[in-house]
This record gives structure tokens, sequence and C-alpha cells, in this order.
């Protein structure tokens, strides 16, 4: 049998079959030593091939096979510094939750998500949630850094899952799709989808007051089917996004304005960092860069994980 994982927890997956039931499925252990690197051998959107088997009183799917996924979001796990964690795979759009505060988003964190999306031609959307607990000020805050990547090419969505600002928008861009829904702890992914499929009430927590920080309602990635033709993977809050598998050279080309310049720098193999006549060098101190996109860059040509953990963690 064929079908799709909509729920993994890392030793169980719930696997919808071609003819729309669901299965209780387990992996064989030989995909342990394949070669997969990741925690997780197994994705929610990964196409897999299963038995099913007896196995006292119910029936268990064994999956044999994995099929070849066309794209998937990866990042480095949290403790486990030199493995990775596919976080979803097969996706048509990647959905990015931003907030200003409870919890705050760094740009540090967003520019990897958007990395990574770019690393594997995924289309990212940025979700500026909360539109309605800013004052003024922070108004005018997340209305620059909407500004700053709708100028580099992302679609940005001013929202509030709370009150339903602009989720229609949201719906239609997911139409026909299946998408991800990813960020920090406590920046509304499961009230989003809430609001999106009324009825479906999944778990919401309100956020912690004394370290203004989101606790971990979602504990696996799942995916759940809308009653608007789509598809949404709700994924647990990350804290930190360890950027895998670039090298140095290959990064700029995952900033889309540090792509659209490199042909301008004076050495084909420029790394944007110490050489001189750098395009990018000179359109940041021109204000065409901005500072925040160039530090990320920096943090991962460098490797310099260390104080991006820092940057990520602080409140």
């Amino acid at each position: 049998m064929r079908g799709i994982v909509y729920k993994s927890t890392g030793s169980w997956y719930l696997v919808k079959s071609e003819d729309g039931n669901f299965h209780k499925c387990r992996i064989k252990g030989k995909f342990r030593i394949q070669g997969i690197k990741s925690t997780n051998p197994v994705a929610v959107g990964d196409e897999v091939g299963f038995i099913l088997e007896t196995q006292g009183d119910e029936e268990v799917g064994i999956i044999s096979e994995i099929g070849d996924r066309k794209n998937y979001i990866i990042r480095k796990s949290v403790n486990l510094s030199k493995q990775t964690h596919i976080i979803a795979s097969n996706l048509d759009l990647a959905f990015l939750l931003v907030t200003l505060n409870n919890p705050q988003t760094f740009p540090s964190f967003i520019d990897r998500f958007l990395v990574t999306a770019e690393a594997y031609e995924i289309p990212a959307v940025l979700l500026f949630n909360k539109w309605d607990t800013y004052d003024e000020d922070e108004l005018v805050e997340v209305q620059y850094l909407s500004d700053l990547y709708q100028e580099i090419g992302y679609q940005c969505l001013s929202i509030s899952a709370k009150t339903g600002q602009n989720v229609s928008e949201v719906q239609d861009l997911m139409r026909d799709k299946t998408s991800i829904f990813s960020g920090h702890s406590g920046v509304g992914k499961s009230t989003l989808i809430n609001a999106l499929q009324p009825g479906l009430e999944l778990k919401t927590t309100e956020i912690s007051e004394q370290h203004l920080q989101g606790q971990h309602t979602t504990t696996f990635a799942q995916m759940y089917d809308l009653d608007f033709g789509a598809r949404i993977i709700d994924t647990p809050g990350i804290k930190g996004f360890g950027v895998v598998d670039m090298e140095p050279d290959e990064v700029g080309d995952y900033f889309p304005e540090f792509f659209k310049l490199k042909g301008e720098c004076k050495f084909n193999n420029c790394l944007h960092l110490d050489e001189p006549h750098c395009a990018i060098k000179l359109a940041l101190e021109e204000n065409r860069i901005a500072w925040s996109r160039y530090r990320s860059y920096v943090q991962i040509v460098t490797g310099d994980e260390e104080n991006y953990r820092i940057d990520v963690y602080k409140n």
C-alpha cells in the first residue's frame, strides 16, 4: 500500500493511504543505517510504501519504502548539533509566523528560515501575527520589517489569528497546496489553524508572562486536511534554526538581494567579507542592503552558531 505521512512521533507514524484511511505505522530498522543522518528518517509529508501486519489485536503498517522528496525544510537538531531534523517534506509553500514580542522573533531567525527555503526551492511567506496587540511604535517597527522583506521579494502579510485580520488572504494562498506553519512557540501557529478551520480546535496555550515565551503545545509535526482544499502541517515551536549542508561560497546565492549583485564583484569567488571591490559591501555602505541581513549572512558563512544562539535565546 502507499500513502502520505500525516503525523510523526519519532517512533510511530500516522499514514493516510490512497483509499483515504489512516493507519498506524512504524519503520523497519534498516532505515536507521541507510545513510539517513537526520533524527527522523521519515517526516510528515513523505510519500511511503507500507505493508499491513496483524500484531496482537491491532493492525500495524510497516513502512518499507520512502519516496523521493521533491523538497524539505531541514535544520540542525537543538541538542544534537551534528544531527539534523527534517521538519516536513514535499511542500508547496512555507509560512513563517513572526511576532515582534510575546515571543520576540529575531531577524537572524527569519533569515535562516528563508535561506533554507531558498536552498530547497520552497516559496516562503512571512506572516506578521498579533497585529492587534501592538502599540503605535511597535506597528512602525513591524511595518519596517515587513517592508524590508517585501523589497527583497518575499510576500508578507500582517495578520491577527485571534481577530481574523487577513486570515482569508492566508486561506487564499493555501488553497490546493500543502503548506507548513513554522516559528517559535507562542507565535500563534495553532491559533491560526483554528481560525482557518473552525471546529478543528487545536490546543493553544497562553504566553508565559515571566519569560514572554510560548509553551510547547504542539509536540509532534502533524498535517491536517482543511475543507477549502488545502493541507497544513503544524509544527512544534522551534528556538533555533541551524542551517544545514551549505558551503560558504553558496550561502550568498540564497540571499536574493546578494545574488542579484554578485556578478558585479571583482572576484568570482568573493565571499563578501574582506575582499576588495565587493558589490555587496558597497551596497551595504549605500544602504541598499539591510545590515541585519548582512549580519545574518556573516554568521552563517563563518559558522558563528554561538553568537546566533545567544541572539535567539535572549529576552
